[in-house]
């Protein structure tokens, strides 16, 4: 079969497309014949060392997906030789080889099914960001109707924040840099969005919000805008943060988080276990049913184009980026 390796850790252009082994099933095991995959920011992290993980190298990249079971290991029943399949989180492409390959050989735990009314496409890309938003939305309880701030909006985690937050009855403040995602912001379900480049975005947000202030922050940039971020919480504030895109955050005075009580999680849906991931996927397909959001593709490229997609993915679509098989 063919398969994009990774055979060392430290850039992305690393990736080779050659012929490998096709995958058997272990016990407990299927083996998809991939139809669709997704690119997915950690996997670039993966690739330049720079994600906890250590597989063997050469490694296939690739954490979700759609295929049809062509291969049945022992012990599995609740999937068969033609069913179509979607991924949930497992070590697929982390810790074992992944979804960026012809075939894949996938723990049945990590299996779910395709949405009744999402398409192929739009399943193939969805669990891991909207796992991941799931996550940044519900780690600190239940949260009353509240202002939620998303940095980094228009990216798959952003827009799958932004679908679950308006879902849940928040008021969705987004963050997305320049001005030619505005409109396609809105019809996503966010109530505002702003420009954080403009130095005066924090004193528009107070006026469209009455003075207002931000309840929980999802941030996925960090860098010079985190501290922005803060400065924007309300007392009692929680942020949850999805990731680092601008880099590190630079002198960051952590009295900043005293007097309003505010409290920093990480999320991370790596400390999901099966079980939970299939549970909090459920939970998100009600979810977004209240307000009958589907995830969006931003493009889709055929596997021997994987470069140009990643490339794709770092230019900051609007929605997933797909590969097709």
């Amino acid at each position: 079969m063919k398969a994009w390796l990774l055979p060392k850790l430290g850039s992305i252009e690393n990736l080779v497309l050659a012929d490998v082994p096709d995958p058997t099933p272990a016990a407990g095991e299927v083996v998809l014949r991939m139809k669709f995959a997704a690119l997915n920011p950690a996997d670039r992290y993966l690739a330049e060392g720079m994600y906890p993980a250590r597989p063997t190298l050469p490694h296939i990249m690739g954490r979700d997906g759609l295929g049809i079971v062509e291969a049945v290991g022992e012990g599995v029943t609740n999937f068969k030789i033609g069913d179509e399949a979607v991924l949930v989180r497992s070590e697929v492409g982390v810790n074992r080889p992944g979804t960026l390959a012809e075939k894949v050989a996938v723990p049945v735990e990590s299996l779910v099914r395709r949405p009744e009314r999402w398409t192929e496409e739009e399943s193939a890309g969805a669990t891991l960001v909207y796992l991941t938003a799931w996550q940044a939305l519900t780690q600190w309880g239940d949260l009353p109707p509240s202002v939620v701030l998303i940095t980094g909006a228009s990216g798959g985690v952003g827009v799958a924040s932004t679908h679950l937050a308006k879902a849940m009855g928040h008021t969705v403040v987004a963050l997305s840099r320049g001005t030619s995602k505005v409109e396609a912001l809105k019809a996503q379900g966010a109530d505002h969005v702003l420009d954080p480049t403009d130095t005066q975005w924090r004193r528009t947000l107070k006026t469209l919000l009455n003075n207002k202030k931000v309840d929980l922050a999802i941030d996925n940039i960090g860098g010079e805008l985190f501290k922005d971020v803060i400065d924007s919480m309300n007392m009692w504030g929680r942020v949850s943060v999805v990731g680092q895109l601008a880099g590190p955050v630079p002198n960051f005075a952590t009295a900043t988080l005293f007097f309003r009580r505010l409290k920093v999680g990480g999320v991370s849906v790596g400390a999901y276990e099966p079980a939970e991931s299939a549970e909090a996927w459920e939970k998100i397909v009600q979810t977004l049913e209240r307000t009958h959001r589907r995830p969006i593709v931003d493009k889709i490229f055929p596997l021997n184009d994987v470069q140009q997609a990643f490339a794709r993915l770092h230019a900051g679509p609007l929605g997933k980026v797909l590969i097709s098989f």
